[in-house]
């Protein structure tokens, strides 16, 4: 039990690479004490990657390192980096880098004797007790064994290279050129390293993807996938793949739509923060608008948003936005709105997706709008558009990040779904479509919710209409045939206005009509009244005459 215990409490100890995202596929880095080849064609990153390597290790982790290249002049090396901000000139005189140019000319060295790199080894070992070097590079590997035609020679120095690189206790990358059946021209240093890793640059329809693959790891688990990469300012930046696990958390906070009217269709009065939203419909249904509003209303929220534009520049959308009431700019100006605008075939779509990763990663808003995801189609097959789009989703989940995408349905095939929508609506958790209601000569606009996971929510379409305050949900109209819109509606509420007057003229007239036999009433009883009182006071004139006669013929009898 307790070895048990103790295997499973061992930690492989590895250096990690300070690369964006390579330490998450590498399960932390390099192994530590141990050389790592890095392969590829030219133009791949591999003197770049290795130089950020070190470079990193210095900033980061104050590990010293030396880069020995057989290829470019220290000079050259200083310059290329400079323009990613790394500043090589300071590092050395700081005692922290050497950079070291081996100068190996095919046409100056002519064989005699054995050949052996017992002078590489004084010279690289110099360098690395003179700074106490934790980090080692040769770059490239190939042309330290250019003036060398005796293969078993070169074998034997190769593994006596590697051998003498894990004595010395540096972790080091090795980088080789791509041979035409094996990793290497070699073929052997892959065999004697203990991670190898190839770099792949790629033109897929016009579109370059550069790729990394780990090949090997000795010793720890580790990304088995084809990895794409990105080289910008920054340097490389590893996107990897998202786990398969479904355990990310979850919020039952509400989101605003931005739209009290469509709040007013979802029982709970918006989305779940950390949903992701789908909102598709054909050109001209206020998409773009729908979007803006929740960005908007993020942004008073004082939420950070990103707003990913693959159509309209960003001076374009607020301007157009502006036209209806909604200002952008100053959530632009307060920081709280970020829009990005470029076209889908810059990149291929894994850069896309490492490019949005790196933003999430910089400005860490907790809204991003993509719109629209369906552009993305034009740049990868059906298969990458779907890897792509779930990788996005996990990765938005992950972040608990509440994400609104668009996409553009095409008017010519209303039955079936286009790509877009068709990979992403089963992986989203609110769906939302506007369309066109065409009818009696005009084209008017309607909303409606295909579905809402967790949440109740509205059975209606509603029709919306756009004016210069803004969107507007207008109330459901019946009519004999259906739901009512545009002419048919107005025409309906002006029946059913003239209708409520006529209703209206007519309890009037009956009131009056009612007054009048009231009155009528009241002075036939009147009249009644006073004939009764005339009948009643001759009556009393009667009686008092006979009781006068009765007494005087009383008299007289007497």
């Amino acid at each position: 039990m307790q070895e048990q215990t103790k295997s499973h409490s061992f930690i492989f100890p590895k250096t990690p690479t300070g690369v964006d995202g390579l330490d998450e596929i590498t399960d932390g880095g390099f192994p530590q004490g141990r050389p790592t080849l890095i392969c590829g064609g030219a133009g791949c990153g591999k003197t770049l990657l290795s130089m950020q390597f070190l470079i990193k290790g210095i900033t980061e982790y104050n590990e010293p390192g030396v880069f020995m290249s057989f290829e470019e002049p220290s000079d050259d090396l200083t310059l290329n980096v400079k323009s990613l901000g790394f500043d090589l000139e300071q590092l050395k005189a700081d005692k922290k880098l050497v950079v070291d140019h081996v100068r190996v000319e095919r046409s100056e060295i002519e064989e005699a004797g054995e050949y052996d790199l017992d002078g590489l080894f004084i010279r690289l070992g110099h360098a690395i007790d003179s700074i106490k070097a934790k980090r080692v590079v040769l770059d490239t590997i190939e042309s330290l064994f250019a003036g060398l035609d005796n293969q078993a020679i070169l074998r034997a120095e190769l593994r006596r290279l590697f051998h003498w690189l894990k004595t010395k206790g540096v972790t080091a990358i090795i980088t080789g050129e791509r041979g035409e059946a094996t990793l290497t021209r070699q073929g052997l240093e892959e065999y004697v390293s203990d991670c190898v890793i190839v770099l792949d640059h790629r033109v897929i329809e016009q579109v370059s993807t550069r790729r990394l693959r780990i090949v090997k790891y000795r010793g720890s688990t580790h990304g088995t996938n084809e990895y794409p990469f990105l080289i910008d300012e920054d340097g490389i930046s590893v996107l990897p793949i998202t786990s398969l696990k479904l355990n990310n958390e979850v919020s039952s906070d509400i989101v605003p739509t931005g739209l009290s009217g469509l709040n007013e269709m979802f029982e709970g009065g918006g989305f779940y923060r950390g949903s992701n939203i789908l909102v598709s419909g054909t050109a001209g249904t206020a998409k773009t608008t729908l979007a803006c509003y929740f960005a908007s209303q993020q942004c008073e929220n004082n939420e950070k948003t990103i707003y990913f534009a693959f159509e309209e520049s960003p001076q374009q959308l607020v301007r157009n936005m502006k036209s209806i009431g909604v200002d952008l700019q100053k959530h632009i100006d307060n920081g709280n709105l970020l829009i990005h605008s470029s076209r889908p075939s810059l990149n291929g779509l894994e850069l896309h997706l490492l490019t949005l990763r790196k933003f999430i990663k910089e400005f860490k808003p907790t809204t991003i709008i993509i719109d629209p995801i369906s552009n993305l189609i034009s740049v990868g097959s059906e298969h990458e558009v779907r890897s792509m789009l779930v990788r996005l989703i996990d990765m938005l989940k992950a972040n608990n990040i509440t994400a609104l995408f668009t996409s553009l349905n095409k008017q010519t095939d209303n039955f079936r779904p286009d790509l877009a929508e068709e990979s992403v609506s089963s992986l989203v958790d609110t769906w939302i479509t506007v369309r066109d209601m065409e009818g009696i000569g005009e084209r008017n606009r309607g909303i409606f919710i295909v579905k809402s996971r967790g949440m109740g929510h509205s059975n209606q379409v509603r029709e919306f209409v756009i004016t210069n305050n803004g969107i507007e949900l207008l109330d459901v109209e019946l009519g004999p045939q259906g739901i009512l819109t545009g002419a048919a509606r107005k025409s309906h509420q002006f029946k059913k206005t003239i209708s409520d007057i006529k209703l209206q003229n007519e309890i009037n007239r009956k009131d009056r009509e009612i007054e009048r036999k009231r009155r009528v009433l009241e002075a036939n009883i009147e009249a009644l009244k006073n004939e009764f009182e005339s009948a009643e006071e001759e009556l009393s004139i009667l009686k008092a005459t006979e009781e006068l006669q009765e007494k005087l013929t009383s008299k007289k009898t007497k």
